[in-house]
């Protein structure tokens, strides 16, 4: 059979696995990768290609590394006249215009890692995890106009353990999205997708996470609440609030069964202990600026000597 010509638009690391699959694939020819410029990174701020570009040039796929696609008219011009059936998009970092919707003759379809209409936006993957969901999942929308809405045409749910933090659901759902993007190009190829629209009235949103987002308040939210929020947000931005005036990084806490005012620290048993709304959660796993990665036990015996009161804010 014929060959699809599809265009894959992705960046980091999270897109490549989706893309290594849609380049071995016996039925997809890859008429052009889409992704980012090369950036500044590291000490030296040396130019550094997106992991997508990185695949790309490995393998010699067609490569297009641009600010923003829409504004490449005479790309478009070019596209225009290869018959592509399919653009795939996923982790882009950018929209895609009326021109380039209408290109494709399937059309464009987005990966989104949530079960739509909820969790629209940047970040599905962390605001499942701060709202304590029991399932995310992969799903696969023909993009129209408006941000994630269009109809769905693939839905894979994944159950969340209650430990999972953000960085593990993300590796998780990064290889699921490039199952569920096999499973897709099946229903191509046997003609067999099925569009159903999407209930905009259950729509919820994941707006792009900011620094200020890991800023652990205790005296106001409940202990499932603060757990939520320390595994939501490893590896960024991370979980923190001050000790003795100092950042504490908390990478990982769990519930006590004692009891202190809410706000307060108590490290009377060798612990660091605080009050959350409803009751008390230990900091077990912790980093004082200009410290090591440590235990709370092993933190409060090295500071024993310099200080005998502890305050968390």
């Amino acid at each position: 059979m014929k060959k699809l010509n599809i265009v894959f638009c992705g960046t980091p690391d999270f897109s490549v696995p989706a893309l290594e699959m849609l380049y071995n694939h016996p039925n997809i020819n890859i008429a052009y990768v889409i992704t980012m410029p090369d950036r500044p990174s590291g000490r030296g701020q040396k130019l550094q290609s997106p992991p997508v570009a990185t695949y790309a040039k490995h393998q010699k796929i067609p490569l297009i590394q641009t600010e923003n696609i829409n504004k490449e008219e005479e790309f478009l011009k070019k596209l225009d006249n290869e018959k592509i059936d399919v653009f795939i998009v996923l982790a882009f970092a950018q929209f895609l215009g009326s021109k380039l919707l209408n290109i494709p003759k399937l059309g464009c379809f987005n990966i989104h890692t949530s079960l739509l209409p909820a969790y629209r936006g940047a970040a599905p993957i962390q605001y499942a995890l701060l709202n304590g969901d029991k399932e995310s999942g992969v799903s696969i929308q023909k993009m129209v106009k408006a941000m994630d809405a269009g109809d769905l045409v693939l839905s894979h749910p994944m159950k969340i353990a209650y430990q999972e933090t953000g960085g593990q659901l993300y590796t998780r759902l990064k290889f699921q999205a490039a199952l569920s993007l096999n499973d897709f190009i099946y229903e191509i190829i046997e003609n067999k997708i099925t569009y159903t629209p999407q209930d905009h009235n259950l729509a919820t949103f994941a707006p792009t996470l900011k620094k200020d987002d890991g800023y652990l308040k205790f005296s106001e939210k409940s202990c499932e609440e603060i757990h939520n929020q320390v595994r939501a947000l490893i590896p960024w931005p991370g979980t923190w609030c001050k000790l003795n005036g100092k950042r504490l990084k908390v990478f990982a806490v769990e519930k006590s069964l004692k009891t202190t005012s809410i706000g307060n620290c108590d490290t009377s048993d060798g612990n660091i202990l605080v009050g959350c709304l409803d009751g008390t959660l230990r900091l077990t796993d912790i980093q004082l600026e200009g410290k090591k990665r440590a235990t709370d036990t092993s933190l409060i015996n090295g500071m024993k000597n310099s200080t005998s009161e502890f305050q968390i804010n």
